[in-house]
């Protein structure tokens, strides 16, 4: 079926009669159709798993103070268990300690289809919700870090089997727009840029993953880039890689290789004429996702 648009209800968490949708016009490139086809098949059968998922909307104090408590929650989870994690969070901006859990994630968690490791083969579900969240997490103290407000939507049950095909990459652009929906990363692990962003010298064959896989996952970004923000960005990519180049360079990726483009894939565009300033106040009252529409 060919839809034109996409339609987000978002609720009031405390008011469950308090909705309001916002529409979003699809975009015409290769990959756009792919995604639609995955979000009928997750739609068929998996709820949203967490469609509370709003990040930098808000107090920034109260965010910070939410998402420490979060992550440490469920290092706790995992250490009651077996005492696998030895730092917990006491800032936000100690981005090696982030680093760090993202890495006990990715060993302890395996890869998407790998899920091996005889911590997760013998811990209790508990124990495995808490080792997921834990990536969550991380990304939720990385994003109110950043203060850049955005929401995630994500299907965890739906297999990720669909790769993307070198054509499609000629569609990622690096400088995000105000309510674009872009596809979401699906893999165990961090992109070129994730790893410059982060600084991230935790890497290794488990921590680095080239956008490969997709799925029905997507975000929303509400807020615009700059050039020199662009510029700056694109610098600390250059300068990580050539820090790392021999790493890249054994897997057979030279610098320019398509599948190390920085940003995103562009899905579909909000359609809205009102305030900014409003549409953000809204939506930081509204932070639930009840349902997503194609059409």
């Amino acid at each position: 079926m060919q839809y034109q648009n996409l339609y987000i209800s978002y609720v009031n968490p405390q008011v469950p009669s308090d909705t309001f949708t916002l529409q979003y016009k699809l975009r015409d490139n290769t990959v756009v159709p792919k995604w639609c086809e995955r979000i009928e098949s997750a739609q068929n059968k998996y709820k949203i798993d967490d469609p509370n998922r709003f990040y930098g909307f808000g107090s920034k104090k109260d965010q910070e103070t939410d998402a420490v408590a979060r992550i440490n929650n469920v290092i706790d989870i995992i250490n009651s268990f077996e005492p696998i994690v030895k730092k917990r969070v006491e800032s936000i901006d100690d981005q090696d300690t982030l680093n760090y859990l993202h890495h006990v994630f990715e060993e302890y968690h395996g890869l998407l289809d790998q899920q091996n490791h005889s911590f997760w083969q013998r811990a209790p579900d508990e124990v495995r919700k808490a080792l997921a969240d834990l990536n969550i997490f991380v990304h939720r103290c990385e994003s109110v870090k950043n203060a850049r407000p955005r929401h995630v939507v994500t299907y965890f049950g739906l297999p990720k089997t669909k790769t993307l095909q070198p054509e499609d990459f000629n569609y990622f652009e690096d400088q995000y727009q105000f309510g674009t929906v872009y596809l979401n990363y699906v893999e165990i692990g961090k992109t070129l840029e994730d790893l410059a962003q982060d600084n991230d010298q935790y890497i290794g064959d488990d921590a680095f993953k080239q956008f490969n896989y997709y799925s029905a996952d997507f975000n929303v970004k509400f807020w615009n880039d700059d050039a020199r923000q662009i510029e700056s960005k694109r610098a600390i990519i250059k300068q990580y890689y050539d820090s790392h180049a021999e790493f890249f360079v054994a897997k057979n990726l030279p610098w320019g290789h398509y599948s190390l483009a920085p940003g995103n894939i562009p899905l579909a565009d909000l359609q809205y004429t009102g305030s900014r300033k409003e549409l953000l106040e809204k939506l930081s009252t509204h932070q639930q996702v009840r349902e997503v529409i194609l059409l």
